[in-house]
């Protein structure tokens, strides 16, 4: 008898699987016991593909071995101001420029085990908000252009993502139905209507992150103007649908 019992479960797995491959079934389908009543459980990808609308710049200034403090703020100080100035008159709104990671500090020699401030160092970071993509080549080239010797990053989003994700789990649903039709067909059960779904909360499709590498030196405003895309993301939602069975 345990024989049988073990062959009869092993028929049982081998035809889920053959219905998966041959339903094209990615997700996971199974059927459940609830105190209602037996439900059929399937879970449904959608996917939209959308251009980025919102492109994020980082650039910086560093200065090492000022002999002053007050030497090391105002290089700073004079190329953080280009770089702003720069940025207005490209048409980016004063809300959309900030200016962040202000710091100096010292450095330091050794000699016969005391510490001795040989210098100062200062950094400074600016991020740029643009709200038209195709500027990103042009802010890198006019910011390094005044003095910015450090590009320390390019990203793209979706501003508004909520529209998408709507749209995507519009998707997801109907990918999960029409999943949930062929197998019941294929079994012989009868589909009643959806008593719960289930909304993956785990996806972070909104944003996309493309770096550019970090300039050392000054003088690369000379340099051509980079060309950098923003590409395309993809924005995933995943439902899982309980179907009641008739």
């Amino acid at each position: 008898m345990e024989t049988k019992r073990v062959f009869g479960i092993g028929i049982v797995v081998v035809l889920f699987l053959f219905l998966i491959k041959v339903l094209n079934l990615y997700f996971p389908i199974y059927l459940v016991n609830t105190s209602r009543s037996s439900e059929l459980v399937v879970t449904g990808e959608g996917k939209i593909d959308v251009i980025p609308d919102v492109a994020y710049v980082n650039v910086g200034i560093s200065v090492s071995d000022v002999p002053a403090v007050s030497d090391a703020q105002t290089k700073i100080n004079e190329v953080n101001n280009k770089i702003i100035t720069a940025m207005k008159k490209l048409g980016i709104a004063k809300e959309d420029i900030k200016t962040s990671n202000y710091s100096i500090y010292p450095s330091y020699s050794y000699d016969r085990n005391e510490n001795k401030i040989s210098g100062y160092n200062a950094n400074v970071s600016i991020s740029i908000k643009l709200k038209k993509t195709a500027l990103v080549a042009k802010v890198i080239e006019d910011a390094t252009a005044v003095g910015a010797n450090q590009v320390q990053g390019v990203s793209f989003s979706v501003d508004k993502p909520e529209k998408y994700r709507e749209e995507a789990r519009n998707k997801a649903i109907e990918n999960a139905r029409d999943q949930a039709s062929k197998l019941a067909s294929t079994l012989g059960i009868k589909l009643g209507k959806v008593s719960n779904i289930v909304e993956s909360s785990n996806q972070s499709p909104i944003y996309l992150d493309r770096s550019a590498k970090m300039l050392s030196s000054t003088g690369v405003g000379s340099a051509p103007a980079p060309e950098i895309e923003a590409g395309s993301q993809t924005i995933t939602a995943v439902v899982t649908l309980y179907f009641e069975k008739k």
